[in-house]
């Protein structure tokens, strides 16, 4: 039997779930909502906001579907799975009470202490004075936004001053940051291990490695994420298995527990510290940029993944990827991520060689013509058989495309390539 399936989100992450999702024998028909100019060329756009359930069970009254993937954060902590399932949807994301381990650093950090999950040291304060006087004493620190901040929550503290304006600048992101909370800085190298799971069982994809600061060299402000790569070899095969059995496993242990089964893809951030991996923080969903380098290197058919996942049968196994390494560069707009220009013209999208994708996220039509219309405006990606000359691809790939005040990173990868 084909499958409808309908993918809510317009990013690039969206897009790039759209993309892989289209070449699956099994689909019937694909739809995004709302979706954007890049995914219309896989799937049929729905002029329906992603977050609104409403909108939503009224436009699948009228067109059946046989699942529901859910991309960004947002929907999920409002409960956008939770209405659908109420009506015998499967839906790839978990419940707002599960989802709630992205939506509330302070939650998560309750959790993963019950499941016994190592994560960095951190207190929680609701009163942003107590939150300066706490870090005047500290050398340095991460000071986190509690709720949803869209990757813009987290500063890392180098000494107490900064460690003062970050409180004080996060105290301006409103209800995120009602609470703060302020961890011990860990060091190491960051990774990203994304776990597809059924509420029980778990399947892992590729470690990846994201780059969050805005400038080469890891400078600048965090952002939503400037490039990824996949698989990243600070993390082998063994140290994976392990993180599922000493991270991913306990936490889908203690939500079950808790009555709250995590059913979607479950993100875990790490630092790989001296002493051990730790846990830095949980997402509820597929990361952005690192799902546009994972769908790339998956070599297996997602959908009957995330139907898995769904129904909750999904079969525990190693994930077969393909040979090599995929790797994204985001291109983003003057001002991002404090005040994006848009608004400008795209060129240079077309024609691309082969294992060259482009994700659009910031993007719309105008008058036929494809403009910027966001902050991280692109996703260029390539799969090559090694990291190196991955990187040379996308780099040359990104030299065909413009729009006035583009910028990116130019680095991403560049310290695993030193390490192969």
């Amino acid at each position: 039997m084909k499958l409808s399936v309908l993918i809510l989100g317009s990013g690039a992450r969206e897009h790039a779930l759209a993309w892989k999702i289209s070449r699956s024998p099994q689909l019937g028909a694909l739809f995004c909502a709302p979706g954007n100019p890049g995914t219309s060329s896989v799937a049929t756009n729905v002029a329906v906001p992603a977050d609104d359930a409403g909108e939503i069970l009224a436009w699948i009254r009228g067109h059946p579907v046989d699942l529901v993937i859910v991309g960004p954060e947002a929907p999920l902590v409002k409960g956008v799975a939770d209405a659908l399932r109420a009506v015998s949807i499967p839906v790839f994301g978990p419940s707002a009470a599960a989802a709630a381990l992205e939506g509330s650093k302070s939650f998560a950090k309750e959790v993963m202490a019950s499941a016994g999950v190592p994560t960095a040291s951190a207190r929680v304060f609701t009163s942003m004075a107590e939150a300066e006087s706490y870090v005047r004493q500290q050398r340095q620190v991460v000071v986190k936004a509690d709720g949803l901040a869209a990757g813009k929550g987290v500063v890392v503290a180098r000494d107490p001053g900064e460690g003062i304006a970050a409180v004080r600048s996060l105290a301006q992101l409103g209800a995120a940051a009602k609470r703060l909370v302020i961890e011990e800085l860990l060091e190491g190298e960051e990774v990203s291990v994304i776990a597809l799971c059924d509420g029980e069982r778990f399947a892992l994809l590729p470690p990846a490695q994201d780059h969050k600061r805005l400038r080469d060299g890891d400078a600048g402000p965090n952002t939503g994420g400037m490039g990824a790569y996949a698989p990243a070899p600070f993390l082998d095969a063994d140290g994976l298995r392990r993180v599922g059995a000493q991270i991913i496993h306990p936490i889908l242990e203690e939500m079950r527990r808790r009555g709250t089964p995590f059913r979607g893809a479950l993100y875990a951030g790490l630092m790989l510290t001296n002493f051990g991996p730790k846990v830095l923080e949980f997402n509820c969903r597929l990361g952005d940029p690192e799902a546009q380098v994972l769908m790339m290197q998956l070599r297996e058919d997602f959908l009957p993944l995330s139907m898995a996942c769904a129904r909750g049968e999904l079969r525990p196994r190693e994930l077969e990827s393909e040979s090599g390494t995929s790797i994204c560069v985001v291109l983003a707009s003057e001002g991002y991520p404090e005040a994006p220009k848009t608004g400008f013209p795209i060129t240079g999208l077309e024609p691309r060689p082969e294992n060259i994708e482009v994700f659009h996220a910031g993007t719309r039509l105008q008058g036929g013509q494809l403009v910027t219309s966001g902050g991280r405006v692109l996703s260029v990606c390539a799969r090559r058989a090694t990291l190196a000359e991955a990187r040379t691809a996308v780099y040359s790939a990104i030299e065909r495309i413009g729009f006035p005040g583009m910028h990116y990173r130019r680095d991403i990868g560049l310290r695993a390539e030193a390490k192969s």
